[in-house]
């Protein structure tokens, strides 16, 4: 019942604009026929406001004509193959506008995400790619230790050089092996791949720790 009046109102509504282009179109013809004076034939009219009325008015009435039409098929406001040709025909043309601003949207998202990301996992941005899967935080904590082992070695001197450089060197074979189990989990199922992840975060604080001892940074 509702659809009905509505249908029955767009329907009213539709022949009232008819009705009043109509009646528009039939002004500008009575505007356009009444004597003029005369010009020089060989410069062509000028566009007046009454031929684009015209124009306007025919368009509106002809539109509105499609809309009754529409709404006496129960087609009005829904998709039908016939227009579904002219929607694609409408794409066509201003998809290839709205195409720029499109991916620049995207990649607005996109640098948004990475940085956001890096910023999770304390990485340079362009550093992101060798970060990925399921242990991207492990590998990237694992990628800051190793760092912190080179830096260690270049900074000890005296006798705490070589056992540094002892400690180092064994320190970044646990992390090749700790690399190695983060890799391996990724094609483990979720529960085990979880339970890998957590061990290996505690070796990794284990080791953190150890480093900030020898840098001179209290843990506890």
């Amino acid at each position: 019942m509702a659809r009905r009046q509505v249908d029955e109102a767009a329907r009213k509504a539709a022949a009232a604009r008819s009705k009043a282009a109509e009646m528009k179109a039939a002004e500008m013809e009575a505007a356009r026929s009444a004597p003029v004076q005369q010009a020089d034939p060989a410069t062509p009219p000028p566009l007046t406001s009454a031929a684009v009325g015209k124009k306007a008015a025919k368009a509106l009435l002809k539109a509105d004509k499609r809309t009754a039409k529409a709404i006496k098929k129960g087609e009005f406001g829904t998709v039908t193959p016939g227009n579904t040709k002219k929607i694609i025909g409408i794409a066509k043309i201003v998809g290839p506008l709205l195409l720029p601003f499109v991916l620049r949207a995207v990649r607005t998202v996109r640098e948004s995400y990475d940085r956001s990301r890096a910023r999770k996992l304390g990485v340079p941005v362009d550093d992101l790619g060798k970060f990925t899967g399921h242990g991207a935080s492990l590998h990237a904590r694992i990628a800051g230790d190793s760092v912190a082992l080179r830096d260690l070695r270049e900074q000890s001197t005296g006798e705490e050089r070589g056992h540094a450089r002892t400690y180092a060197d064994q320190a970044e074979a646990r992390l090749a092996q700790l690399t190695s189990a983060v890799r391996a989990a990724e094609r483990m199922p979720s529960p085990r791949r979880k339970s890998t992840h957590r061990a290996v975060d505690q070796e990794l604080s284990r080791i953190e720790d150890e480093l900030l001892t020898r840098f001179g940074v209290p843990t506890g």
